[in-house]
């Protein structure tokens, strides 16, 4: 029974970090923009929050960091998207209007 308890303390401090990374404002936006889409570049992160590349790419690396987002890199660009359909998931319920 101890175990479980510490795996469950385990997968639920995981689930916790994942959350507190999405949770800023500026994140969420960057997010709702890419679940939008299949894929977007800092650049176009940039010119929609009006923000500096700097502070998207900080933003984009706490994301990337928990597995939130990846990137694909083409040439000297890099393609960010949402990592995987949970997450997408995860994010629709949380913009939806209530």
């Amino acid at each position: 029974m101890e175990d479980f308890l510490i795996n469950d303390l385990e997968f639920l401090e995981h689930k916790a970090e994942i959350l507190k990374a999405m949770a800023h404002p500026i994140r969420l936006c960057i997010l709702r923009g890419l679940s939008e889409k299949i894929e977007g570049q800092v650049s176009d992160m940039t010119n929609c929050l009006n923000m500096p590349q700097s502070t998207i790419s900080q933003h984009i690396g706490v994301l990337k960091k928990e597995g939130i987002l990846k990137g694909r890199r083409d040439g000297t660009n890099i393609y960010y998207s949402i990592a995987n359909d949970e997450i997408k998931n995860l994010i629709k319920f949380i913009l939806e209007d209530i």
